[in-house]
């Protein structure tokens, strides 16, 4: 039996359960100071400034009224309300939700559901299943317009039942930061910099991954959590028709067609003008630019400026294999636009992806990414983000660096279970010391 006075109670603890164990690693948290992202990219064109200046953000931080085609059904009605951390075309804000906050104002009458929170993530719900038990896997939006004084006469609809938790899988914004350098990224690129392997370190690793396609063409998608998106102006039409429920070129039908909801609307809601002598720009195409002319994030530093604490956890970022999935750089190719043209990307990841085991599975299939496949996350830009993994879980980022392993026993195997891609990587970061894993994460948050 161990007796410590008062005065050895320190020298003790470390005696007893090492000196480690005083200094825990710890996410440094979302880094402070002004945003790294958000301004317009340079050596584009004076008519490129133009656009993205007096058409794209204006559009893309518009609120939408129901005469703009918001609704019936719909998350939220702006997508800067959505994308808004550290800048506008970035992601959930650490503090302030604006589907709970601004709930009583864009959707009266409905009920703010349990799992969104004030200082909770932004979120999307997909049901798994329909009630026969048959896939489903679409976006079942949280609000309607059925008590807002703009709606249609006798519009009722009801929001969707979340009371089966067990049915919901949830999904948070991603950053739209430097999309148009990703967009730009040739196939051949993304397809080589996947199948490449130095020193069979992918093969040992058990790091395999393979892109998503387009189910016509074979090309490469690489946008959204899964993936599942071929370019930015699908990506736009999509979220235009999904979140806020405005139809528009890519996505003409409404998503509810109660006629009582969506009557004299014209479809699709936005479109593009066509005048004698000029054409007038539809909101798609409006977002579509505001994403593609954002710069990428800036780190806070980078070579002999960073801290030695963050020049060592990049090396370690690499030593123990996080970086054969989040690869620091991928060049683009040639662009009509001529400041996406050969630029590198500096977005830490491979577009491709992973099977990261059943722990983070969420029963959604997109193209040919099957439940616990998932894009690998972009990392630049991580260091001001408040919420981490495709459903917002955690904000910290020792805890979504350990989500990332997924073992399974010999039993857990018939019953479905799915091992992680990144099982060996995470063995080797928790074979780091308390130190070194420090340096990791303060890298990864100086990005």
């Amino acid at each position: 039996m161990f007796n410590c006075s008062l005065a050895l109670r320190i020298a003790c603890v470390v005696s007893l359960f090492g000196a480690a164990n005083l200094h825990a690693q710890t996410d440094p948290g979302v880094r402070g100071g002004s945003p790294g992202a958000g301004g317009i990219i340079g050596g584009l064109t004076p008519g490129e400034i133009d656009f993205f200046t007096n058409h794209g953000v204006p559009a893309f931080s518009e609120v939408e009224s129901v005469a703009d085609g918001l609704g019936p059904r719909f998350n939220l009605d702006s997508c800067a309300g959505c994308h808004i951390h550290p800048a506008v075309g970035g992601s959930s804000p650490p503090h302030s939700n604006p589907q709970v906050v601004r709930a009583s104002i864009m959707a009266p009458g409905n009920t703010v559901p349990p799992f969104l929170t004030v200082n909770g993530p932004i979120r999307e719900v997909r049901f798994i299943r329909n009630p026969d038990g048959s896939k489903d896997g679409g976006v079942h939006s949280i609000f309607t317009i059925a008590g807002r004084p703009d709606k249609p006469a006798g519009c009722s609809i009801q929001q969707p039942n979340f009371s089966n938790t067990g049915n919901l899988s949830f999904r948070i914004p991603t950053p739209t930061f430097g999309a148009g350098l990703i967009e730009a990224i040739p196939d051949t690129t993304i397809r080589n910099n996947l199948a490449s392997d130095p020193g069979g370190r992918k093969k040992l690793l058990g790091i395999h991954g393979e892109v998503n396609t387009n189910g016509n063409d074979g090309t490469v998608t690489r946008f959204g959590w899964k993936a599942q998106n071929k370019s930015l102006l699908i990506f736009s039409g999509e979220a235009y028709n999904v979140e806020m429920g405005v139809t528009n070129e890519n996505f003409q039908n409404e998503r509810e067609e109660d006629p009582a909801c969506a009557s004299g609307a014209p479809v699709p809601n936005s479109a593009l003008g066509f005048n004698v002598g000029s054409i007038t720009a539809s909101d798609v195409l409006e977002f579509m630019a505001f994403m593609k002319f954002l710069d990428q994030p800036a780190p806070s530093c980078v070579g002999a400026a960073c801290s030695s604490s963050i020049q060592n956890g990049q090396t370690l970022f690499s030593t123990v294999g996080c970086a054969l999935c989040h690869t620091p750089t991928l060049m683009t190719g040639n662009s009509s636009t001529t400041a996406l043209a050969n630029k590198a990307a500096n977005l830490y990841s491979d577009l491709a992806v992973h099977h990261m085991g059943s722990g983070l599975a969420d029963g959604v299939t997109q193209g040919g990414a099957g439940p616990d496949e998932f894009r690998t996350a972009p990392l630049w830009g991580v260091g001001q983000r408040a919420f981490f993994l495709h459903d917002g879980r955690t904000s910290d980022l020792l805890q979504t660096i350990k989500a990332h392993s997924k073992e399974c026993s010999f039993f857990d195997l018939f019953n479905g279970c799915q091992v992680s891609e990144a099982n060996r990587v995470v063995d080797a970061f928790n074979g780091l010391t308390s130190g070194q894993k420090q340096d990791i994460l303060n890298f990864l948050r100086s990005l």
